[in-house]
């Protein structure tokens, strides 16, 4: 790990010689922005062998959080100062000036708490393309020229070949055909459909999970899922696991919760059904697998998909997805 651990060195080299908060956002974008060196090397850490990735990924997230801790205390130093140099004298009759403290978006924080979860069991944290091509987007994924699923996910096209993606589920594909299994990943990001009400808007976020390996069974699939809901409610609330159908999948199985709301009753927001559906899974259907080279006959998977939106707004009692993106800072501040 001494090869990592130089990053350190070199970030307190160049923190000493910087005069501004220019400098230091440079430094900061760098070394851990989304293209930044050290997080490019996390990002490539499944290329590691299977029983080091643990070790390293640990180590790496240890350098992380130095360099974001010597960062901030750079910044505290800058701040103060300049400061000091911009007010020689102070007038200690005047009124205080307070300082707004920001906070964490929602949709931000709802995503750490689920990846946190799975990154606990052992399940690596990847990004994906948000602009991808029809292959990558619909046919790898069983979903050929004219196949009716295309029509639910109304699509913004680039041009002929290149779209926004409807889903995250593109990331398997990537993964899959890319690498040589056993995987188990988990991917978040934003996603695109032409689609917008109190429920839905033209950009939204979802959570990808998979896992490809040797004897991997539906069992795993609800363990899993069933151990995160609990975790991420704060209960054991009751669930209803019932059959579904996704081209990506089979069999394939959608989950609901009962409605938080009305505790089953039947109330407007579970739509007087008493239940609501929070994410979709299934076993990884061999048309996939057979689609990325990879033998059915030897290794199984399983998927899963969640909409980070609807989840939070389940949790946090929220009814109207817009709230999400007006930058109305008297709700954000509420979370």
């Amino acid at each position: 790990m001494i090869k990592y651990n130089l990053y350190i060195k070199k970030v307190e080299e160049e923190l000493d010689n910087i005069k501004n908060k220019i400098d230091l956002n440079n430094i900061k974008s760098r070394y851990i922005g989304k293209n930044g060196i050290l997080t490019n090397v996390i990002k490539n850490i499944i290329k590691y062998p299977k029983e080091e990735r643990s070790i390293i990924g640990k180590e790496l997230n240890n350098i992380k959080k130095k360099i974001i801790y010597l960062i901030e205390d750079k910044e505290k130093y800058i701040s103060y100062k300049s400061l000091k140099e911009k007010d020689k004298k102070i007038d200690i009759t005047l009124p205080g000036i307070g300082i707004k403290q920001g906070t964490t978006h929602i949709i931000t924080k709802t995503i750490n708490e689920i990846e946190s979860f799975f990154e606990k069991m052992g399940f690596y944290l990847v990004d994906g393309n948000e602009i991808d091509t029809e292959f990558y987007n619909f046919d790898l994924l069983n979903m050929p020229k004219n196949h009716p699923s295309r029509n639910m996910h109304d699509t913004f096209y680039l041009n002929n070949n290149y779209l926004l993606r409807t889903h995250t589920s593109n990331m398997q594909i990537h993964i899959m055909k890319d690498n040589v299994p056993p995987f188990k990943i988990i991917s978040s990001g934003k996603v695109y459909r032409k689609d917008s009400d109190i429920t839905h808007t033209p950009m939204f976020h979802q959570i990808e999970g998979f896992i490809v390996d040797k004897n991997i069974s539906l069992a795993h699939l609800k363990g899993i899922l069933i151990n995160f809901l609990y975790s991420f409610f704060g209960e054991k609330i009751p669930l209803n696991l019932r059959s579904s159908y996704f081209p990506f999948t089979e069999p394939s199985m959608e989950i609901d919760i009962e409605c938080i709301n009305c505790k089953g009753k039947k109330c407007s927001i579970c739509s007087y059904t008493g239940w609501i559906e929070v994410l979709g899974c299934g076993i990884i259907h061999p048309n996939v697998f057979k689609n990325c080279n990879i033998n059915n006959k030897i290794y199984k998977g399983i998927a899963f998909g969640m909409g980070i939106e609807r989840l939070s707004m389940i949790k946090y009692n929220i009814n109207d997805l817009r709230l999400y993106f007006e930058n109305n800072i008297e709700f954000l501040k509420q979370f």
